[in-house]
């Protein structure tokens, strides 16, 4: 199915960036001088990348066609992802405002930045492989053919008109500084 597909791909660039944030995590920890905006820029990232653009198609056009084709919201593995999805948006703010505080000298938010950086990898990556090993092969399974594509052009539809053009392409850009700068680049 070609949306779960743009999904999974969008998938390994999130990998790629929580990586990253390990790395710096563990950087971080070692010297308090790493800089704290790293973490805001992945905290930039994961919103408008992560949440912005790959789980609003998630939120906005698969879930609720596998909703629309008998599988339940809630008790069920969508309402699991919507969670998550809510868990890593706390976690990512979390982050973000102890990156400020300790952009703005306040080194004791450097342990608040570390966990919640790692919690935040922890929770991601066990989402995107109940996602890619669960979640999609079901969707493949219970939307029919001509809704599989119904759901692709829609993606087309949230990355033009609601995420922006080249929003895309700055994310990925950032994804790579992140990696460089970490020093997580494979």
């Amino acid at each position: 199915m070609e949306a779960t597909q743009i999904l999974m791909a969008e998938h390994r660039i999130i990998e790629r960036v929580i990586l990253a944030l390990e790395t710096a995590a563990g950087r971080l920890e070692q010297d308090p001088k790493f800089r704290a905006g790293f973490f805001i820029d992945t905290a930039d990232f994961i919103k408008g990348f992560a949440d912005g653009c790959h789980h609003r198609k998630e939120e906005g056009a698969l879930f609720p066609a596998i909703a629309a084709n008998g599988v339940p919201v809630e008790g069920g593995p969508i309402g699991v992802m919507l969670s998550e999805h809510e868990q890593g948006r706390l976690l990512t703010r979390a982050m973000r405002q102890a990156a400020e505080r300790l952009a703005a000298g306040d080194l004791s938010a450097k342990t608040k930045i570390i966990h919640n950086a790692r919690s935040y990898a922890v929770l991601l990556r066990q989402h995107i492989q109940k996602e890619d090993q669960v979640l999609f092969p079901m969707a493949e399974r219970v939307i029919p053919l001509e809704q599989q594509n119904l759901v692709a052009q829609d993606f087309e539809r949230v990355e033009h008109e609601e995420t922006g053009e080249g929003i895309h392409e700055k994310y990925l850009a950032l994804a790579n500084q992140l990696e460089l700068e970490a020093g997580a680049a494979q």
